[in-house]
């Protein structure tokens, strides 16, 4: 069956319901890890509730390998996955700005330079930025640099793919 977020919430008592059952039942997905900016967190929780068991095999999710390749420090980090879209994103990215460790951000191509113009209005003319997209694809593509810098090459092209956003401004 498919489980995404516009049916997790009707289809997670049936999996608890097969799970009681002995059924065996695996959460595949073709886009990430579950649960990471992606459906699954209900479902966990609620098999941690139902003090099920319950396994996760370590699989792709963008952000690790984008944090490690950015050369920025990541021995702490916040991963904040996707901004609010309208309501509360300016609050977010202020709260953001304040935090001393590394900030991961997942982005969509259509927003991206929206984005970048309010990292620099938020963070700072200084801030160190990490963009890549398409991790473990065919079109991979990493572009570090100063906001200025991301915020031109951003406008320079048409980004597609998912974009993973690595920011610090304390270096």
């Amino acid at each position: 069956k498919s489980y995404h977020l516009h049916n997790e919430h009707q289809h997670t008592q049936k999996v608890i319901e097969d799970l009681k059952s002995g059924q065996n039942i695996a959460l595949i997905t073709d886009a990430g890890t579950p649960g990471i900016s992606d459906p699954g967190y209900l479902l966990a929780k609620a098999i941690a509730d139902e003090n099920l068991e319950m396994q996760c095999l370590p699989g792709a999710t963008a952000f690790v390998p984008a944090l490690v390749i950015s050369g920025l420090p990541n021995n702490e980090f916040l991963f904040a996955g996707f901004l609010p879209a309208k309501k509360g994103r300016q609050t977010k990215l202020k709260q953001l700005a304040a935090e001393q460790r590394t900030i991961v951000l997942y982005e969509s191509p259509h927003k991206i330079n929206t984005t970048l113009e309010q990292i620099k209005e938020f963070f700072g003319d200084e801030t160190k930025v990490s963009l890549s997209r398409e991790i473990s694809k065919k079109f991979e593509e990493t572009k570090r640099g100063k906001i200025d810098e991301l915020i031109a090459f951003s406008k320079s092209k048409t980004l597609k793919g998912e974009i993973v956003l690595v920011v610090n401004n304390n270096i």
